[in-house]
């Protein structure tokens, strides 16, 4: 942009030496000039300054009017803005109106994604969602209608305008043209030229495609006539000497842009200032070069920040357009991932919202691609809610029928709670129970409904079984002793452990397990004792063990570094792999706890037994990480 107006400048001041030259070789004085004229002879026609071509240029209009512009925080913002420009006697900008659009669109589609997101982490069903009417919608259109309608109306009276004053300077040309056929009486219109002059500069814009012939004819004739006149030296260095300051003011205004903070502000600013400058006479032949130097070279500084301010802004929207296309490549990366179960697809989801939040911070990507790299970032985000709304559907209806064959199970114990078939009956709930465990997960509330029913079922028709089983109590009696003795050594080995505790713990739990069945009442708190201590002494087991690994391993840890650096660094990537295997492991366990969580008087043996698995693998995590710390710590030393 800059370069085509130096361009047109320079193109105006080549023609301007060539009519110079040109009316110095066929100028005359007329008999009427050289009466009034002291050395009508020698006098210079009056040569008209180069052309300054206003520089309007797509790229402008494409950009925002300010590089700063106002964040609306909601749509009703948006709105009162709009009905001022719609109700207000400011003429319409192209460039805010898009940007309030922009704004207000963005801000529709946020409000309306987020009460779908809302609508279905209810519960609801994407399908059946249907879009609320918008009364700020409806009223936003509404005033946009408007508001066209006045940039329309404003446009056609530019336009008319535009051709009105084509036609008034038409007819200027038209009059300096029959006053350059009339040499005798130029000296007797020149006070009517100069008003013709002055009518001219009055008259503002005209139809663009005309505006560069329209000047030329206007230039040719006003030489002519300056040609024809030959003003006496006198009045002409008057002339030129109000000339000469006029432009000089000029010049300092636009090296005063140079310090203006609004670089747009300060380019239209200065179209205004080449408007001026070229409305204003020629000064001094040998000032000419001068003068015009100095402005062109204000002027050139001005458009060089302009230039610079819009390849500055261009380079920000390509780093936002970067940002943009990496946040839909995580996106599609997440949807690419499997989703085992609905721990993943939660987190997957938060992972998204994360990502949504942080687009949301994110400037505005070039003009052609900013509505494409949404379109993009929406689709993906779309396919993975989609894909999740149908999971949790197909999961709803597989807990709907689990638990039929679960109420299935309970109606069949209830047939049997009161029987006193005794083992016939305690075969059949014991099947019953097994099936149980086959059914999958139903969702936690109804899941511990449902167990307390079952169990409860259970435990009537046993409770009345062992009620009838006298004899049998004595038995359990007994045994309940001696497997609290069998408890009470395993404290004192808990309390003194010496080398060959494995060996004392495994021979007391295989004589615990020997032992028959205890009081039903008693067998959750004896169960709870006894693995009480099993886990305390498991744990000393774990931790003794792991530090002898440790130390074994330390030990061996120089002679695999005798083998080369790469045998450490393989040695290191071994125990990353075995970290991730053993942190997956636990995540696997931990989600299968949280669909077992079932609650009940008598406790669950079966989230026990999985909470001691997850503390050993636990364990083993540490050791892992311990032996990735101590080959660290060679490979620091081998480099000290």
């Amino acid at each position: 942009m800059m370069d085509s107006q130096d361009n047109a400048l320079e193109m105006g001041r080549q023609e301007e030496v060539q009519a110079e030259e040109t009316a110095q070789q066929t100028a005359a004085p007329a008999p009427e000039v050289a009466n009034e004229v002291e050395t009508a002879a020698n006098a210079e026609p009056e040569k008209a300054e180069p052309e300054v071509l206003e520089t309007e240029t797509a790229e402008e209009e494409s950009m925002p009017a300010a590089a700063e512009r106002k964040i609306y925080q909601n749509k009703l913002e948006v709105l009162e803005r709009v009905k001022e420009i719609a109700h207000g006697e400011e003429a319409p900008q192209k460039e805010e109106v898009e940007y309030l659009k922009t704004a207000f669109y963005k801000l529709h589609i946020a409000e309306r994604e987020a009460k779908l997101k809302e609508y279905i982490e209810s519960g609801g069903d994407p399908e059946t969602y249907q879009v609320t009417p918008d009364e700020a919608e409806e009223a936003f259109k509404a005033e946009m209608g408007i508001i066209k309608e006045r940039r329309q109306q404003q446009f056609r009276e530019q336009e008319a305008e535009k051709e009105e004053n084509l036609k008034k300077k038409l007819q200027i040309i038209d009059k300096i043209k029959a006053m350059v056929t009339s040499p005798e009486e130029a000296s007797k219109t020149y006070q009517e030229f100069k008003t013709l002059q002055q009518e001219w500069r009055d008259i503002k814009s005209v139809p663009a495609e005309r505006a560069n012939e329209l000047w030329r004819n206007y230039q040719l004739y006003v030489e002519q006539f300056y040609d024809l006149l030959k003003l006496n030296s006198e009045a002409r260095e008057l002339d030129f000497k109000k000339n000469l300051e006029a432009k000089t003011r000029l010049c300092e205004a636009a090296e005063r842009l140079a310090d203006e903070q609004d670089v747009i502000s300060a380019f239209h600013q200065l179209q205004k200032l080449h408007q001026e400058y070229r409305e204003i006479g020629p000064v001094a032949k040998d000032l000419r070069e001068e003068v015009w130097q100095r402005f062109k070279a204000a002027s050139t500084v001005i458009n060089k920040r302009h230039q610079q301010h819009f390849e500055d802004l261009r380079a920000r929207e390509e780093e936002n357009l970067a940002k943009k296309t990496t946040l839909c490549e995580k996106v599609e990366a997440i949807n690419a991932e499997e989703n085992k179960g609905s721990a993943d697809w939660e987190r997957h989801t938060k992972e998204i919202i994360d990502l949504q939040a942080e687009w949301k911070t994110i400037g505005f990507a070039p003009q052609k691609m900013n509505v494409k790299i949404f379109e993009r970032f929406r689709a993906a985000c779309d396919d993975f809610f989609a894909r999740k709304a149908e999971h949790f559907r197909t999961l709803k209806d597989t807990f709907k029928e689990n638990a039929e064959k679960k109420r299935a199970l309970i109606e069949k114990a209830k047939a049997l709670q009161d029987s006193t078939e005794w083992r016939s009956t305690s075969d059949k709930l014991i099947a019953l129970q097994k099936e149980w465990k086959t059914i999958g997960m139903v969702p936690k509330k109804l899941g511990d409904q449902l167990w307390e029913e079952f169990l409860g079922a259970c435990n009537k028709f046993f409770e009345a079984r062992n009620a009838a089983g006298a004899g049998q109590r004595n038995e359990e009696r007994d045994n309940l002793e001696k497997k609290r003795d069998v408890i009470n050594r395993l404290k004192e080995v808990a309390e003194n452990a010496g080398d060959d505790i494995q060996q004392q713990v495994q021979k007391l739990v295989e004589e615990y397990n020997a032992i028959g069945h205890v009081p039903f009442k008693e067998k959750d708190k004896l169960y709870e004792e006894y693995h009480a201590v099993l886990d305390k002494l498991y744990k000393e087991l774990n931790v003794n063990v792991a530090r002898r690994r440790l130390n074994k391993f330390k030990d061996n840890l120089k002679q695999v570094a005798e083998r080369g650096e790469a045998a450490l660094d393989n040695e290191r990537a071994r125990l990353l792999r075995q970290f991730e295997a053993i942190k997956q492991e636990v995540q696997t366990y931990e989600n299968n706890i949280g669909f077992l969580n079932v609650s009940s008087k008598k406790g669950s043996s079966l989230i026990d037994e999985m909470n001691r698995k997850v503390q050993k693998l636990k364990d083993d995590m540490q050791l892992v990480k311990d032996k990735i710390k101590a080959i660290d710590a060679e490979n620091q030393s081998k480099e000290n």
